[in-house]
């Protein structure tokens, strides 16, 4: 009966298996040669190989074949009938088991040998026979000579660099695939050389790529432009350390600490720091060309940079966030002044982290030099400093529905996060009459379709200070909702303000802002879209304000409060909303230049996107000629 059973788990294998050798088309033999075969061997279970659950139609095909296995072993078999089959059995076996290790050999004769080859790096392991297990079906059944050679350090120095190659970059990334279609020849070619330094960078490679797609009409138009971009995208320094603390309970924790100095070529570094678990170095670079961008497009001469941890401040007490505080600027101090880098806020960094970081930064460099950009007004600049990013979104949207002959008043806005930021732009939304009806965090969306209103911003701040969810607004006002693991894309809008994250946009929800009447999107979070989603919008004509545009209140803030003059006047509110609001129609009438220089229709969806990034990098490039950094 067992006896059956194998010939029929071996006949169904045979069938569904056949062995081919890579680059050369042909079988590997493994069969064995008379006498060779071991008659224990067909029962032992071959290493690394876990049993396989037949399916329901291979149950049935076995209950057939094994009632004609019962009426054919009526008639008795001769020794060697019996003899042939269990030495096929064998060679099936090893058939069915081997494949996947072979599928990544070859064969080919050396010194009149033939050897079995990885088709990696082009070696092979010790002299190989026909037999797969290398010793004729010893019982030991040691490591075919492939496997062993795939163990190797040679061999995995070899599969790493070719991960790291073109061919299979594209299928790590994936991303590159949908952007390079759009691409010149030339413009590709950019994209290419930093997949081929940095593969397994995935935001940092879709910020490049969405920048030199801007920028291909720059290129075209001056080659020289070419190298100087190559050089812009490599930053000036890359900073990655660690950052160990103690807990309230005495246990010592270790994180990471990123600081990327991306470019200080118009001006030293300005950037924020973030506070998230998934922080990475590509992340950073991510941010740090972005800001690089947003600065250079300002009015303002600074320089660009990002960073911070992987840690994770929710859930950590005061005490817990000082010692890490503490110990992140006990390693990132000595890389910074004001004319070097001085960090800002960004997610997970709020007022609370930014008094700790200066304060160590305060201790450590034996002076009161600079400050950190923070709402502290004792020990910064601008009392409305965190407003200012969330204001200017707002002021940004206002100059191009001005341009429509339209205005906020009225409008229904969706606006993602529940952060600094998007609590601001509810607050400046209000002001002007528009109907900002959502919110967001990590676990869902909250929507009010009364729309918000001071009161209820009020109570949605008191929600995110004591680290509650939104779901608990519902209790105050019954008629909102809140939706798990969703995202407020599909609520009825003109205007979004995705204020969250990264790639919080993807191509479906792009469909979904498209169906539900959006016209107008204003980043407020750092390449809030995937690229298919700005294809999506783009087709659809919803106009696109970019972050690095959009967003650039909070450098005009963070240049006042560093200014000498400024921190001693002491803007009032009225005075720097006045000149806020100016700073960002200085930003918005350059990136409007800059596209139509370059052939594209002020009203056209992507006219902002390119104009934004085409005028930052003229800027960029100019000071690199004028310094000689080409």
């Amino acid at each position: 009966m067992h006896s059956a059973m194998d010939d029929m788990n071996l006949l169904q294998q045979a069938q569904r298996h056949h062995l081919m050798v890579r680059e050369i088309g042909e079988e590997i033999d493994l069969e064995i040669g008379p006498g060779d075969d071991d008659p224990s061997f067909s029962n032992a279970t071959l290493m690394g190989v876990s049993p396989r659950e037949p399916c329901t139609e291979e149950q049935e095909e076995q209950k057939q074949l094994i009632l004609d296995s019962q009426n054919h072993n009526e008639h008795q078999e001769s020794p060697k009938t019996q003899a042939t089959k269990r030495k096929k059995k064998v060679v099936k076996r090893w058939r069915e088991e081997w494949a996947d290790t072979y599928k990544w050999a070859y064969v080919d004769v050396k010194e009149g040998t033939a050897r079995i080859f990885c088709s990696v790096c082009r070696e092979y392991g010790r002299k190989h026979r026909r037999n797969p297990y290398g010793n004729e079906g010893s019982r030991n059944m040691q490591m075919s000579a492939l496997e062993e050679h795939n163990n190797s350090l040679l061999h995995k120095e070899a599969l790493r660099l070719q991960m790291a190659s073109k061919d299979k970059i594209l299928t790590v990334t994936d991303k590159p695939i949908y952007v390079k279609a759009l691409m010149s020849k030339t413009a590709g070619s950019i994209v290419e050389a930093v997949l081929r330094r940095d593969p397994h960078e995935v935001e940092f490679i879709q910020s490049v790529q969405e920048a030199v797609h801007s920028l291909e009409r720059v290129i075209a138009k001056n080659t020289h432009y070419i190298q100087i971009l190559e050089r812009l995208l490599e930053p000036e320094r890359m900073i990655v350390f660690r950052v160990p603390w103690v807990d309230d309970r005495g246990e010592t924790h270790v994180n990471r600490g990123f600081r990327v100095q991306f470019s200080k070529v118009v001006g030293p570094c300005r950037g924020g720091l973030r506070y998230h678990p998934s922080m990475n170095l590509s992340i950073a670079k991510f941010l740090g060309f972005e800001q690089t961008l947003k600065n250079a497009l300002s009015p303002y001469k600074l320089g660009g940079g990002g960073g911070g941890s992987d840690f994770d401040p929710k859930g950590k007490s005061d005490i817990e966030i000082m010692r890490f505080c503490q110990s992140f600027m006990d390693e990132l101090y000595r890389y910074l002044s004001p004319d070097q880098d001085l960090p800002a806020e960004d997610m997970g960094v709020g007022p609370r982290e930014m008094g700790y970081l200066f304060g160590q930064y305060r201790r450590l460099a034996g002076h009161f030099q600079g400050s950190f950009t923070g709402p502290r007004i004792f020990w910064s600049g601008s009392s409305l400093r965190t407003e200012a990013t969330g204001y200017g979104l707002v002021f940004f949207a206002q100059l191009i529905l001005a341009e429509m002959d339209k205005e906020l008043k009225g409008l229904r806005c969706v606006v993602s996060g529940s952060g600094k930021i998007a609590m601001h732009v509810l607050e400046k939304l209000v002001a002007y009459g528009a109907l900002p009806v959502t919110v967001s965090d990590s676990k869902g969306y909250l929507v009010d379709e009364d729309g918000f209103d001071y009161v209820k911003i009020s109570l949605l701040r008191d929600i995110k200070a004591h680290q509650k969810s939104l779901r608990d607004y519902s209790k105050t006002y019954a008629r909102s909702k809140y939706y798990d693991e969703a995202k407020p894309w599909s609520e009825r809008c003109d205007i979004a303000f995705p204020c969250a994250a990264q790639n919080e946009i993807d191509q479906s929800d792009a469909v979904n802002l498209v169906n539900s009447g959006c016209r107008l999107l204003i980043e407020g979070s750092n390449m809030p879209c995937t690229p298919e989603a700005i294809d999506v919008l783009r087709k659809a004509n919803v106009l696109i304000a970019p972050a690095k545009a959009a967003g650039a209140g909070g450098v005009a803030a963070g240049e006042l409060e560093l200014n000498h003059e400024c921190n001693l006047m002491h803007w009032s509110p009225e005075d720097f909303e006045t000149k806020l609001q100016d700073s960002m129609k200085q930003t918005y009438q350059k990136a409007i230049k800059a596209a139509t220089d370059f052939g594209y229709q002020k009203e056209s969806p992507e006219a902002l996107v390119h104009g934004a990034t085409i005028s930052a990098f003229l800027t960029l490039a100019q000071a690199m000629i004028d310094q000689g950094c080409v």
